[in-house]
């Protein structure tokens, strides 16, 4: 664990493993590294794995003003800039997919692959909903809302699996503790501007990954950003909603090792 000052916050991050190749995480709206816990677990002894708490989440400091995706993405150019690692395989899940494609297609020297797990190029369809509940979030706490967003960010079969009851339980615990200032992060997601013209120029390899029972980024969504950028893979992974890595980390963990390999080979 260690921390990074980028701009005007200490940017909170975990370093595991080694090899030689180095694998970023970039979480989602609402989490933190531990989203990532599977993946970081499981393909350590391989590749160096470094995943990061954006601004204003997790254990990263929060701006001094408000921010946008567009100062999001500034922030994970300067965290990458800062590790010097070179260019990395980077693995965005969400809120951490628009930070992933904006790199991609805008600096590429910082980028051998991307992974764009659960996530939209486009504008936020789901805003006024969004805004309604943080709201509530905004002036009063994340408590009265916490069912209700662990039913967008987990899909149907997650949810309804009674031998994942503890899961389930330590994520609701996780959300009805987040801070009332989190409505700062999702106001930045809720405004976020569309990237899907913007991503056809992306000229790395790309790997799209969607849960089949995402109602966050549905599907279509994935199928949209596959459609746009050339020579990209898209995978449907059957069983997972938003929260794939959680919900499916055998699946999710393969496909990344499977990906990022070809890379290497290549």
């Amino acid at each position: 664990m260690a921390n990074i000052q980028v701009k005007d916050v200490n940017v909170f991050y975990t370093d595991s493993g080694e090899g030689s190749e180095t694998l970023v995480f970039s979480h989602g709206l609402l989490f933190n590294v531990h989203l990532f816990d599977n993946q970081v677990e499981a393909l350590k002894s391989q590749y160096r794995c470094i995943a990061y708490d954006h601004p204003g989440q997790g254990k990263s400091g929060m701006p001094a003003k408000d921010f946008d995706m567009e100062d999001l993405y500034e922030y994970a150019v300067g965290f990458l800039e800062a590790l010097n690692t070179g260019p990395v395989h980077f693995i965005g899940l969400s809120m951490g997919g628009f930070v992933a494609m904006r790199i991609a297609a805008r600096r590429p020297d910082l980028v051998k692959s991307v992974i764009l797990l659960d996530t939209s190029a486009d504008t936020e369809p789901n805003a006024f909903k969004y805004s309604l509940l943080n709201n509530i979030v905004r002036y009063f706490s994340p408590k009265p809302v916490a069912g209700t967003i662990l039913g967008i960010m987990f899909g149907k079969s997650f949810l309804a699996d009674p031998s994942r009851d503890a899961e389930r339980e330590k994520w609701k615990q996780h959300l009805v503790q987040l801070p009332k200032n989190i409505t700062r992060s999702v106001n930045a997601v809720i405004g976020r501007k569309g990237v899907l013209e913007e991503i056809k120029g992306i000229k790395c390899p790309v790997l799209v990954v969607c849960g089949e029972e995402d109602v966050a980024t549905i599907p279509e969504k994935s199928h949209r950003i596959h459609e746009q950028i050339p020579g990209s893979i898209l995978k449907i992974v059957p069983k997972a909603g938003h929260s794939s890595s959680i919900e499916q980390p055998g699946p999710i963990n393969a496909a990344i090792q499977d990906f990022v390999e070809r890379q290497h080979e290549g």
